[in-house]
Formats: C-alpha cells, sequence, structure tokens
C-alpha cells in the first residue's frame, strides 16, 4: 500500500530504528510491500528513486528496500568499510525531493544483513551503490545527508524542469 514519505523536519526522522526480529517477518513482508508501492510512485512523480528506508515512511525497523534491476531486501543491515577512500557525492532524498547535498562517503562498502527470509546475506557496492547503501543505512539511525553536509554551502535546489527533476 502507498505509504507516506516523512518530509525534512519531521522529527520521527531523526529517531533510530530498531533491529527487526525473526518473529516479526509477517508484518516486515507487509512492510517491505508498502515501501515497494511508495517507490514505485515515487518514480512516478520524480524520475528518481532506487531505494527507501522503512523510517521514512514511519516504520522504525532497521529494513532497507532497494530496486533497480531487481529488488534487494535489506534486514538489520551492518557496513563495512576496507577501502577507506572517500567520494564527494551530489545526493538527494525522497524526504527532501527537491534538494542536493554535497556529501563525502566511501567508494565502497560491504554490507552483511538478513534477507527476506532471514538468511545471512554479504554483498559488494562500489561507487553510486556505495553511496547509496550508505544513505539508506544513515536513514536507520536517524542520520539525514543534510546532517552530513560538506560545509554550510553545500545545499543546491533541484532545477525544475519539464519531467525531470
Amino acid at each position: 500500500m502507498l505509504k507516506e514519505i516523512l518530509l525534512l523536519g519531521n522529527d520521527a526522522l531523526y529517531k533510530k530504528s530498531l533491529l527487526v526480529q525473526k518473529e516479526e517477518l509477517d508484518s516486515i513482508k507487509g512492510t517491505v510491500l508498502d515501501l515497494h508501492d511508495t517507490l514505485i510512485d515515487f518514480r512516478k512523480k520524480y524520475n528518481a528513486g532506487r531505494a527507501i528506508a522503512a523510517p521514512q515512511i514511519g516504520v522504525f525497523k532497521r529494513l532497507i528496500y532497494m530496486y533497480i534491476d531487481k529488488p534487494i531486501v535489506f534486514i538489520n543491515p551492518i557496513l563495512k568499510f576496507d577501502n577507506k577512500e572517500i567520494m564527494e557525492v551530489m545526493d538527494d532524498c525522497m524526504s527532501f525531493p527537491n534538494l542536493l547535498v554535497k556529501v563525502n562517503r566511501y567508494k565502497e562498502c560491504t554490507v552483511m544483513y538478513k534477507d527476506i527470509d532471514f538468511i545471512d546475506r554479504t554483498i559488494k557496492f562500489e561507487g553510486n551503490l556505495s553511496e547509496l547503501i550508505q544513505h539508506e543505512y544513515d536513514h536507520l539511525d536517524g542520520i539525514l545527508a543534510t546532517m552530513r553536509a560538506i560545509d554550510n554551502k553545500s545545499f543546491y535546489l533541484k532545477k525544475q524542469s519539464k519531467g525531470s527533476y
């Protein structure tokens, strides 16, 4: 079901999310469907959106839904950074769809997580996918990209044009 995305300024976005327990899997599967529907709706409106974290729809569980080529559900993810190389990126967010924030992110990361069947998995990301998972992971800890801005001049409004942002 389509859910409202919490927007910048909503105090709930700064809450730290709780671990998902195995006995919660049935309700989490419903949340995953809500995340999917909400992500797809956002894509239609803004021509953007690759992933969404549960806190963005008011569910304060450690759950991320990513849909690029195929859906991936990250339950209780843990990030590991073997390579400390940093990249500067323009970060955007469904919680502030018309704003870009210049932030530093790690170029590579490894994610240890449980899948939708609560099976342990590991995946490595580089480049823009590394940035994406770090951004979504921050939502689980109540951290927004605005809080990671490189400096106070790192904020940009997206140029509005027909059909894209």
